[in-house]
């Protein structure tokens, strides 16, 4: 395998974003394609295999066209410029940057930061009920608050409405002080975090005292029609069938509706079946319904959170798997214990 040296120039301006704290972002690059990066005379000296020289040089491009455009290099754009890189999809990290759906209150823009992600925003656009699907921090309820207040600011709706069952995650909260708005508030805190950073307190308490903004819990849904609305189910892995079936009979004409949930994490009593696991089933055949997937190289949190993601997963595929072995073993057993007895024709002195 012959080893080669290319130089790639970097603005001096653009340097630090790319390379990282002490160099952070260099490092991975270099363990992770094993080539060897030499900062000199304001270029990167690029040395390695070829195939190590071409991935390492595009995911050096791309980091400083993302930086040119404003972005701030994190941990995960590192990451997945990485990843895209070995699937020859490098150039799919700047197609995503071009896609910006809003700006939070203080300007930062809101956009998507991976495929899974752009195809969720796509999903969203051209369908009336998407079902956003995977684990978490993948941006599932993110991204559909920042596509309604989008649509909302815009005239496209004329209310926002969020909602969410209230149930505990595997606790028992017993009966909180306070008001009943006081006591629902905790579930539904997520939700207000999202409208805080986006929309801003003042403009969402202004909107929310005309009624034009909502946070409710499921149970309130019932009985309504929603017309000209941007809907969102958040946490649907806890909602039960009928709850399901009571949502989606809720919408009326002009609205669009966004189900979020994590199939991986329900709150639900152990033989309960959760209402988000039977609408996929049910409504898997309808055209103007989206499905969107996303998984742990979805997740934008802490790197670590996606490494956890992952860790789970395997622990999950492979205690399933056990599961299946123990009750294949048993079922062998019985089968031993349980032999079926011979037909033994008797003679008649016998009968008698």
């Amino acid at each position: 395998m012959s080893i080669i040296e290319t130089t790639i120039d970097i603005p001096q301006e653009h340097l630090p974003n790319v390379c990282g704290q002490f160099d952070s972002y260099i490092k991975k690059i270099e363990r992770t394609l094993h080539s060897t990066i030499i900062l000199r005379d304001g270029a990167l000296k690029v040395i390695g295999p070829e195939e190590s020289i071409r991935q390492t040089k595009s995911v050096i491009e791309n980091l400083t066209a993302l930086s040119a455009r404003g972005n701030t290099i994190t941990d995960q754009n590192v990451d997945y410029a990485l990843a895209l890189s070995f699937r020859s999809e490098a150039g799919k990290i700047l197609e995503i940057d071009r896609d910006v759906i809003c700006h939070t209150i203080d300007g930062r823009p809101v956009k998507p930061k991976t495929v899974g992600q752009k195809t969720y925003i796509d999903n969203i656009r051209k369908k009336m009920i998407v079902f956003g699907i995977g684990p978490a921090g993948t941006g599932k309820t993110y991204l559909a608050m920042a596509m309604a207040i989008h649509a909302f600011k815009n005239g496209e709706v004329n209310r926002i409405i969020l909602t969410r069952p209230a149930i505990e995650a595997g606790e028992k909260l017993g009966f909180l002080p306070g008001d009943l708005q006081s006591k629902i508030d905790p579930y539904l805190r997520p939700l207000y975090d999202a409208l805080y950073q986006i929309m801003g307190a003042d403009s969402y308490l202004h909107n929310a005292e005309k009624g034009l903004i909502e946070v409710a819990p499921l149970a309130y849904m019932r009985g309504r029609t929603l017309d000209n609305a941007y809907i969102i189910l958040d946490e649907a892995q806890n909602t039960t069938p009928a709850q399901m079936k009571m949502f989606l009979t809720r919408i009326g004409f002009g609205s669009k509706v966004i189900i979020t949930g994590d199939r991986t994490q329900k709150d639900l009593p152990a033989d309960t079946v959760s209402g988000l696991d039977v609408a996929i089933r049910v409504l898997k055949g309808i055209s103007d319904i989206g499905f969107c997937y996303l998984t742990s190289e979805d997740v934008v949190r802490h790197p670590l959170v996606q490494k956890i993601v992952e860790a789970y997963d395997r622990y999950e595929t492979a205690r399933a798997g056990h599961v299946r072995e123990e009750k294949a073993e048993s079922g062998k057993e019985s089968r031993k214990g349980h032999a079926p007895a011979r037909n033994v024709k008797t003679s008649k002195k016998e009968k008698d």
